[in-house]
């Protein structure tokens, strides 16, 4: 067994390596890890407790999670340290998804454990979904489609179902990454106007590209907003990021759009907000305790909800999946895997 001592590479594994994958992945993806590795897959899609998660990695040489596994600091203990009861088998996470706020990396890096990702995959994806919100939640998509659903459309009228327009309204961006810049540049053909703000102003370049405009103070840009859409990482800088001060700050008429991650919003404050008209409405893929949703959400018309599909897509999750494996490979020819998350690393 390999013991890889820096983040770029170590020596090669010898034979087969053992590899846990924790959710179904899609069939073509499956089938190229029964092909490479000695796999244990989950054809079930059964999400592993805890218990299971620790004994997962202390029978593997990789572990594959996703975005609903949390592995913290205790579990990797239990898993991988002696005194605690473990193998030290444990030598590669690769996880599956872009995020990686659901592994403590610190407790990783310190048992020299590489932790990778798979970055880049669903960018277009997402924004198609948080497009999609933006367009749906103005325009009450989903109240007219229940109405028809229900029996209860009576036929068209000049003041029926009325939502607003999209074109020449505000679109409020937080965090211009990928995703927030491939929304900004679907945004400009539904004549919204673009402003940001971002941990760092995107070039000049770059702004002129999107016909974004970057506002540095994000209360400032949230006041003035007709739509918020989300596009910022999970971590401790961003946790209730829109709290209840400044979802108090959001126009009644704004708009709130979430499809980074549901522990950026107070979900109270929201709901609170939403129930009593403060501001217009939500479009949510993304939620504080997933799989549970808060029931006051499912009581309000003017919210739409789907259930973080945002990287819902077949050529995406496979994609992502073919980065798992090639992430796998480079670890066992003893290289540094091309996603390795370097946070921490010297």
């Amino acid at each position: 067994m390999t013991v890889i001592t820096e983040p770029a590479g170590g020596k090669r594994f010898e034979g087969r390596p053992r590899v846990t994958v924790t959710r179904r992945l899609t069939p073509e993806v499956e089938a190229r890890m029964t092909e490479l590795f000695d796999v244990v897959l989950n054809p079930g899609d059964t999400p592993f407790t805890r218990a299971r998660l620790i004994a997962a990695m202390r029978e593997s040489d990789v572990l594959v999670p996703t975005v609903t596994d949390r592995i913290d600091a205790e579990m990797i203990a239990h898993a991988v340290d002696a005194e605690h009861g473990g193998s030290g088998r444990l030598r590669l996470i690769a996880s599956f998804g872009a995020g990686y706020d659901h592994i403590d990396l610190a407790a990783a890096r310190a048992r020299r454990i590489p932790v990778t990702n798979t970055p880049g995959v669903f960018t277009d994806d997402t924004a198609d979904l948080a497009m999609a919100l933006i367009m749906a939640v103005p325009r009450r998509l989903i109240e007219a489609t229940r109405l028809v659903l229900a029996g209860q459309w009576t036929g068209w009228g000049p003041t029926a179902m009325l939502g607003a327009r999209l074109g020449g309204r505000r679109l409020a961006i937080v965090g211009m990454g990928r995703i927030g810049q491939a929304v900004a540049h679907r945004a400009r053909a539904f004549g919204l106007e673009v402003v940001y703000h971002n941990r760092h102003r995107l070039p000049p370049a770059v702004e002129n590209m999107l016909g974004a405009r970057y506002e540095p103070d994000l209360d400032t840009m949230l006041a003035s907003a007709d739509i918020v859409s989300l596009h910022c990482p999970a971590g401790p800088s961003t946790h209730h990021l829109l709290d209840r001060r400044r979802l108090a700050l959001l126009k009644p008429q704004a708009y709130l759009v979430n499809t980074a991650r549901g522990e950026i919003i107070d979900e109270d404050a929201l709901l609170t907000a939403l129930a009593e008209g403060r501001i217009a409405g939500a479009g949510l893929d993304v939620f504080l305790s997933e799989p549970h949703i808060d029931p006051r959400f499912l009581e309000l018309p003017n919210v739409v909800l789907t259930p973080h599909v945002g990287s819902a897509t077949v050529e995406g999750r496979t994609t992502a999946g073919e980065k798992v494996v090639a992430n796998i490979r480079f670890w066992t020819d003893g290289h540094r895997p091309p996603d390795q998350v370097l946070e921490g690393w010297n």
